[in-house]
């Protein structure tokens, strides 16, 4: 037995995804009254979603209470790349839908969820997230809050002694070597995943939606292949495919079945490590992408909530797409890093149109019986991109410094 798990061990993670990936939908289509394999796909989000919160508090402690004065870190570059990708994103969502538009047969049974009432509320939410106790931020993953409560921690033990940090970088390391076994059983995950996801929901019920489908996943695609990659070229002069392709296969794919940010924050922060990236930068980096790099949030609320105008009839200016495109940005960025989160921002993009409450409910309804899908791609988009931009914030400064030093020389 220790010799096949060594053996499988050896195996490239990715391989052993795949091969999940594939015995799921055999199962699935052999076995599918076999309900007990779901579980497996529900233990490994559950496992994710636990050392996630504790895994950013304390290497976000670690990393401000270790570090050198004088040290350079990428933030405020990685901030503007977010920023400027979920931007893009809405405009691209906007134009694709006036180019393809969408209609809706809108379902009858609105979704019984309560929606924030304007851009406001989105914004107040996120800042009292900043001020959550600190217990009830890990208790329900309060991303925003961890990050603020492990930088004040860590600036406050900035003047510790030595053993006193030493520690916190064992217990550090310590919750990282766990996140290490979690992902090892990835491609049981992965099987437990998508077996649930076929016998649950099947495919039959998205063929209504086909034509819906094809816009959202088609602008996701092209961001991911397109514009992310020349957002990467144009910052690091290089060609961008070899990142942005690593980054699809090692987080984007965990993420497309996990559905959650949050739970891929662990996936990325190993993929970062392989990267050789700085644990200073990617320690903050990436939780904070998983609350406020929204791309394929973004693509949601343009498109759905087009096609809510569309199906009514309703004119659309130029002035009101651009200022669609700026509100889905600013709304993506308050989007839960759950499954479905973007789809209670609809309600907010629709008000802009004049859309009462309760049809764009019925939008957001139509949302969830294609989430299997957007959701998924959704995800895989926004949380990938979290590498890629981190990644790429580091690789442009080296070429800054070494453009300076051949300047020098």
């Amino acid at each position: 037995m220790k010799t096949v798990v060594l053996r499988w061990n050896k195996i490239s993670l990715v391989k052993r995804i795949f091969a999940g990936i594939i015995i799921g939908i055999i199962l699935a289509l052999s076995v599918p009254k076999a309900a007990g394999i779901a579980i497996f796909g529900t233990l490994f989000i559950s496992a994710l979603k636990a050392v996630a919160p504790i895994l950013v508090l304390l290497l976000v402690m670690s990393a401000i209470a270790n570090h050198k004065k004088g040290r350079q870190t990428n933030m405020k570059t990685i901030i503007t790349l977010y920023g400027v990708s979920t931007f893009l994103a809405g405009v691209i969502a906007v134009g694709a839908s006036f180019i393809f538009p969408v209609r809706l047969s809108l379902v009858t049974d609105a979704v019984e969820l309560t929606p924030p009432g304007s851009i406001v509320e989105v914004l107040n939410k996120l800042l009292f997230q900043i001020v959550d106790n600190p217990i009830n931020a890990l208790l329900k993953a309060n991303y925003i809050g961890i990050l603020a409560w492990a930088i004040l921690l860590g600036l406050a033990l900035k003047g510790a002694n030595d053993h006193t940090k030493s520690m916190l970088t064992h217990f550090s390391d310590a919750v990282s070597q766990i996140v290490k076994w979690v992902i090892q059983l990835a491609p049981f995950g992965i099987m437990g995943l998508v077996f649930d996801s076929i016998t649950t929901n099947g495919l039959s019920s998205l063929l209504n939606y086909g034509k819906l489908l094809l816009v959202l996943i088609g602008c996701m695609l092209f961001i991911a292949l397109a514009v992310n990659p020349l957002i990467v070229y144009l910052n690091t002069r290089e060609n961008p495919y070899p990142l942005v392709l690593s980054c699809l296969k090692e987080s984007g794919i965990t993420a497309f079945f996990t559905r959650s940010s949050a739970a891929n924050i662990p996936i990325n922060m190993r993929l970062c490590e392989k990267l050789k990236l700085d644990p200073n930068t990617y320690s903050v980096s990436i939780p904070l992408g998983a609350t406020i790099n929204m791309a394929g949030a973004a693509v949601t609320i343009s498109v759905l909530t087009l096609a809510a105008v569309h199906t009514l009839g309703i004119p659309v200016d130029f002035s009101t797409a651009v200022i669609l495109s700026v509100l889905s940005a600013i709304s993506a960025a308050g989007a839960s890093g759950v499954a479905g989160g973007s789809l209670l921002l609809i309600p907010l993009a629709c008000s802009l149109f004049g859309i009462s409450n309760d049809i764009a409910m019925q939008v957001v309804g139509v949302g969830f019986i294609i989430g299997v899908l957007q959701d998924s791609f959704e995800t895989a988009l926004n949380s990938s991109s979290d590498v890629l931009f981190t990644a790429t914030a580091e690789y442009a400064k080296k070429r800054k410094e070494g453009n300076s030093a051949s300047v020098s020389a």
